[in-house]
């Protein structure tokens, strides 16, 4: 049974508030206390403070002791001073992937990190933030400037600091957070050549997935050649893991009837005119999402999705993440109302039922990031509970439209209040 989605967005916040940093927001622990020796890191900065800007557009009551609208608008403000604080690297621009006491402790300019950096700015920006608008000009200028390859309609991976030195992997999950951070800053902003950019990397990633059997290759070298035995050694990486990666069909899923949302089915993706190409996004999301749940539900007889499988659909890691099960919500949510078909809704329950029955923590708030595979809580991949952000949205997703993004659509319709 879907538990009630108002309180679990209240609760979320309330344990998001507890992560604040004189840097930016830290790593949250099981019990909600920010674990001090881990740095501040550019992505839990910048997911928080996207999520504190919803928030502040969502205008909900707040949880008992938890941040009310003004609380949250000075989340969202620490959030964007911080991100032109500290972690932004006055010397050479952009943004370092983690400060600890003021001072840089991991100096690369991540591809990932500034995707992010486009969200929260994005996302602040909708929330009347003050200092937003300028933070997401030079996001987006960065963005296209040192990530952004307009031959291959992709973006490149990570930097040195001084940006002199490309390295030479390239990755898909940085590809899927520049899409959501480019249709978020498309809507924000007005200009359709963002939107344009998340649906040529889209079409990209459709094909290889297609191609592989609707897995996900997600490491490439500088060629954008697959490489598909790319950490066997290290399969439980927690952001370059071996194999396929479960969640990431699912969440692929949604963002690509976001965008036939946003564009509509005709557009090549080019110069945005409708030559009446079927993109064949949603049957690539079905396909998408059929193969996650195939291969990841239950795949070991133990409720739950594994983290990861091989390339025939065989269990690789074997830990259920909490992200994956926020994700699977949100893809059934999106193709429930995009195809019409009873059977997502009814995943939407299934996934709701297993999320409030293992993943979320009734005593101390939000949810646990690990459970192992008789759904104990674990901490293997993810110790604590960084990360509010994929909850929040799965919670947030079912009050608003599938188009445009969470902030302008909680702006458009005046919040939930």
């Amino acid at each position: 049974m879907t538990p009630n989605l108002r309180d679990q967005r209240a609760d979320l916040l309330r344990f998001a508030a507890r992560s604040k940093r004189p840097d930016g927001f830290g790593w949250l622990g099981r019990f909600g206390t920010v674990d001090a020796h881990r740095p501040v890191e550019l992505w839990i900065t910048c997911r928080m403070t996207h999520v504190a800007s919803l928030g502040v557009l969502a205008g909900e009551p707040p949880a008992p002791g938890g941040p009310d609208r003004a609380a949250l608008r000075g989340m969202a403000l620490h959030g964007v001073r911080s991100l032109t604080g500290a972690l932004h690297d006055d010397a050479h621009g952009g943004w370092f992937a983690a400060v600890q006491h003021g001072r840089p402790t991991v100096t690369a300019k991540q591809a990932y990190g500034h995707a992010f950096v486009v969200l929260a700015a994005s996302s602040a920006v909708a929330a009347g933030t003050p200092g937003a608008d300028a933070l997401l000009d030079e996001a987006l200028e960065t963005s296209l400037a040192r990530f952004w390859d307009e031959d291959e309609g992709l973006s490149v991976e990570e930097w040195d600091a001084a940006w002199a030195t490309l390295d030479g992997y390239r990755g898909v999950n940085a590809n899927m957070h520049t899409v959501e951070a480019y249709l978020a800053a498309g809507d924000v902003t007005g200009n359709r050549d963002w939107h344009l950019r998340a649906d040529r990397i889209a079409d990209q990633v459709v094909g290889w997935a297609r191609d592989n059997d609707w897995r996900i290759p997600e490491h490439f070298d500088e060629h954008w050649t697959p490489l598909l035995e790319h950490h066997r050694d290290q399969p439980d990486h927690p952001f370059r893991p071996y194999g396929a990666t479960v969640g990431h069909g699912l969440e692929w899923a949604r963002l690509l009837l976001a965008i036939e949302g946003t564009l509509g089915d005709g557009v090549d993706g080019v110069d945005g005119v409708d030559d009446g190409r079927d993109s064949g996004f949603r049957q690539a999301a079905v396909s998408l999402y059929d193969r996650a749940v195939t291969d990841g539900w239950d795949a070991d007889g133990a409720p739950g999705f594994v983290y990861t499988t091989d390339w025939t659909g065989h269990p690789v890691v074997r830990q259920r993440m909490h992200w994956v099960v926020a994700e699977a919500i949100g893809a059934a949510e999106a193709l429930s109302r995009a195809t019409g078909e009873a059977r997502y809704a009814a995943d939407v329950e299934r996934w709701w039922d297993y999320a409030d029955r293992f993943l979320i923590d009734h005593r101390y708030g939000s949810w646990h990031h690990e459970l192992d595979t008789s759904n104990r809580p674990a901490a293997s991949v993810w110790p604590g509970k960084p990360d509010v952000y994929h909850a929040y949205q799965a919670a947030l997703l079912p009050e608003l439209p599938l188009v445009p993004s969470f902030a302008s659509a909680l702006k458009a319709q005046g919040g939930l209040s």
